[in-house]
């Protein structure tokens, strides 16, 4: 966070020494900002939050339910033996009427309305400081539509802005921009712009480290029902406009391919990374030799799991639920109306790839 971390670092630190209580800052992703040094009892939870330097989603679920995020001063939270969680105060630091983070105070009776009015200066303080990174890193975010530029002058402006540091990993998340997670909800070297034009829609891009990509796609599908695409990680960031083509692709086929959604991974494809970059009309082409069985969904679906089982009757059959009899006989209809043999190799590829490239239509 810049110099804002040693500003955040002196703020906790002056809250616990006036309160005599263990403190911590974490962010609205729950990701650990600062602590102080620890005094009196020390929970598991606050043991794991500053050991992994972020809590984890069973404990991040459980506290919000006590309503902090929307939360307008100190909510208290009872201890749970099982969870492992002593009494705590967790007061939202608020800005301008926006939640960017948490302070965090174990609570041994101690703390009073009184006591914690006594350091609502220093909360405002360390509310000011997150949401003016959140600002800078909105700033940061609209570099990303010069670094996944096709053009080398626009990607070489955008890297000299940005200090990143590879590997990483493009994502592209379908939605408009009010139903994507804020940008101070995102973990910290994480770059995003919540409304890139991607062509044909906008999108919500996003530029991770590697190793967070597929669960933070993972967690803002699930949190907004949308989908995801995630492009291949590139160790050079210079390259990181390959990884967010990946991404839009892998992004449309999750769109219409319900077994690879709500997340596609562009490695995890198979036959759909060589079909997304087909063009429609190629598409259409392509999906034209399949095209007598588009009136007859249950031919195609059949037909289409047969292909996918290299051949395999009785697995087909199993999977459809179907007597081997009828498999034979929707397998030689399909055969009449296509025009195809599907005892031959060269016309199973064709009908094959032309039932896939159907799904992307």
């Amino acid at each position: 966070m810049h110099n804002n971390g040693g500003v955040l670092q002196e703020t906790v630190d002056e809250i616990a020494a006036r309160l005599g209580a263990s403190a911590t800052l974490e962010d609205r992703s729950f990701q650990l900002l600062a602590y102080a040094a620890q005094s009196g009892n020390i929970d598991r939870v606050r043991q794991e939050s500053i050991l992994r330097r972020r809590a984890t989603e069973k404990v991040r679920r459980y506290f919000e339910e006590y309503g902090i995020a929307v939360a307008r001063g100190p909510v208290r939270i009872p201890a749970d033996a099982d969870l492992g969680v002593l009494a705590r105060v967790c007061v939202p630091l608020r800005h301008h009427d926006v939640t960017y983070g948490y302070l965090w105070l174990l609570d041994d009776g101690t703390l009073d309305d009184e006591a914690l009015a006594s350091v609502a200066n220093l909360v405002a303080r360390a509310a000011a400081v997150l949401a003016q990174e959140a600002r800078r890193r909105q700033d940061l975010g609209r570099n990303l539509r010069e670094l996944f530029s096709t053009d080398a002058e626009e990607r070489s402006w955008a890297l000299g802005r940005l200090d990143l540091r590879g590997p990483v990993a493009a994502i592209a998340v379908r939605g408009s921009p009010d139903r994507v997670a804020a940008l101070w909800t995102l973990p910290r070297g994480v770059l995003a712009d919540p409304a890139f034009d991607a062509g044909d829609e906008p999108v919500v891009a996003l530029l991770a480290p590697a190793g967070q990509a597929g669960e933070l796609a993972r967690r803002i599908q699930a949190m907004y029902a949308t989908v995801a695409g995630v492009g291949d990680p590139r160790a050079d960031p210079a390259q990181a406009w390959r990884s967010w083509r990946e991404a839009v692709r892998a992004l449309r086929v999750a769109g219409r391919v319900p077994a690879l959604a709500p997340v596609a991974v562009w490695s995890g494809l198979g036959v759909y990374r060589t079909l997304a970059r087909m063009s429609p009309a190629e598409l259409r082409e392509v999906a034209g030799e399949a095209g007598a069985l588009a009136g007859d969904p249950e031919l195609a679906r059949t037909v289409e799991g047969y292909l996918d089982r290299a051949g395999h009757v009785q697995g087909t059959a199993a999977a459809l639920g179907v007597h081997r009899q009828t498999l034979y006989y929707r397998l030689a209809k399909a055969e009449r109306l296509t025009g195809r043999d599907l005892a031959d190799g060269e016309d199973r590829l064709l009908l094959h790839l032309g039932l896939k490239a159907a799904r992307l239509l």
